[in-house]
Order: structure tokens, then C-alpha cells, then sequence
């Protein structure tokens, strides 16, 4: 299969401080990519960067085959690549259902269908129950869930995942890992930002790693978990 995603020389510069500093490397289509670092290495900067939300400084962002650079997040999201964020902030005051339909009016007018997409989204979070209940009131776990199902009912072909096990329990965990395994099955390409190396190693056909905003280094989980200059960067005693 093609590259869905091929990110070539991506520099991205806050003043004189590179958050990001010539990073290439390719997704194939309906792979999982993890991407790792320490905190600060830019991995969230890169998320932005191919996202719209910031325009590379140096370099190209090309989604099947087109560049994406300068494009407004809301116009990258209609080509079919969309994010989650780390800190997740549902519509509060609105519905479980509300909160996913607002995702899918991304693709459609009609408020029929976009309840139909969302509710479509919440079975496969399996948080079909919850449509109902306020969006403020849920525990973190429910919260990560309804991000994923709000941004997958834009119907995206590449999703981007910034943290999305973060701060949740090792029960809520396995949720995420298994739902990040049903919507590949969906077809869906991935690529993870994630903290937790067990939970990455499961997930991913291959991992990049960044260290100080440059690609460390790229590889299968096993050669990953075993490159030298990756454990002395960011694994330490973990392994």
C-alpha cells in the first residue's frame, strides 16, 4: 500500500527554538504508528504541524499525496485527517449524543444523519447508554472515549491520538487498546502519542521516536525497544 501520510524535513520554529527540527518519516495506510519522546521532544508540535493548527516552518506535510501545508484545521479535517487532544474538553452542557453530533456535521447538513453517525460512533466506544447523560458529568475514562467518538464521526481516514491513555487507570487502558485495535480493523490509519511503552509496543507496527524535536529513531517495536541511544534518551530503567 501507498503512504498515506509522508512527513519530509518538517522543521517547526517558535522564535529561535526549534520545537521541531527536520523530522521525515511515512505511514503506510492502515498501519499504527506510535510516537514516543520525552516530554518536550515536539510531539505534540508535529501533531499540530500535520493538523493544521501550526504551519511548518521548514518543510512539507503531504496527506494522499497532497500538501497540506497552510490549510486551515477545519479544511485538513474535511480532506479526512483529524486529532484528539490531550486535555480533553467536551461541550460541557450538552449530551453525550450532541457533543459526537457536532463531529459529524463536519460531513452533513442534516441533523438526522448526523444523529445517526453519532450514535453509530458511540456503539463502537460502546457508550451507546451514555448518549443521553450530560458530557460535564463523566469520569475521565468516558471522556477519553467521547473525544474518540466525536472526532472519528468526522469520518477521517488518518486519526491522530495525543495522549489518549493518559491519566486513566489500567482498566480504562485496556478499553482505549482495544478500541484503538477495532477502528484499525475499521480501516482506519493511526498514529499514537503515548506515555505508556507497554500499551505503544501492543499497539504499533512501527514506532518513531523523537528526542529534543529530531527523529531519534524509527523501527519495528522490537528495534525500538532495544536501539541503544532510545534507552539512554527516554527509556532509562523502564526496560
Amino acid at each position: 500500500m501507498g503512504a498515506i501520510l509522508e512527513i519530509k524535513h518538517v522543521s517547526k520554529f517558535f522564535g529561535g527554538l526549534a520545537a521541531n527540527a527536520d523530522v521525515s518519516f511515512e505511514m503506510a495506510e492502515g498501519m499504527i504508528m506510535g510516537l514516543i519522546g520525552p516530554n518536550g521532544a515536539g510531539k505534540t508540535t508535529l501533531f499540530n504541524c500535520i493538523t493544521g493548527y501550526y504551519p511548518p516552518s521548514r518543510g512539507e506535510v503531504l496527506f494522499k499525496g497532497m500538501r497540506m501545508n497552510g490549510l486551515e484545521p477545519n479544511r485538513v479535517c474535511r480532506l479526512g485527517m483529524a486529532r484528539t487532544w490531550q486535555k480533553v474538553r467536551p461541550l460541557a452542557k450538552m449530551s453525550v449524543l450532541d457533543n459526537v453530533m457536532v463531529g459529524a456535521l463536519c460531513r452533513t447538513n442534516s441533523l438526522t444523519i448526523a444523529r445517526e453517525m453519532a450514535l453509530e460512533q458511540l456503539r463502537v466506544v460502546r457508550m451507546e447508554s451514555k448518549a443521553d447523560f450530560l458530557a460535564g458529568g463523566l469520569p475521565i475514562g468516558e471522556r477519553k472515549k467521547l473525544e474518540v467518538a466525536r472526532v472519528l464521526a468526522t469520518k477521517p481516514e488518518l486519526l491522530l491520538l495525543d495522549e489518549v491513555m493518559g491519566g486513566l487507570n489500567p482498566a480504562e487502558s485496556e478499553e482505549i487498546i482495544q478500541l484503538i485495535l477495532d477502528i484499525r480493523k475499521r480501516g482506519v490509519t493511526q498514529m499514537v502519542i503515548e506515555h505508556d511503552m507497554k500499551a505503544i509496543m501492543r499497539i504499533s507496527d512501527r514506532i518513531v521516536v523523537l528526542n529534543s524535536g529530531e527523529k531519534l529513531a524509527e523501527g519495528s517495536p522490537e528495534e525500538i525497544v532495544t536501539n541503544q541511544a532510545v534507552i539512554d534518551a527516554y527509556l532509562g530503567s523502564e526496560h
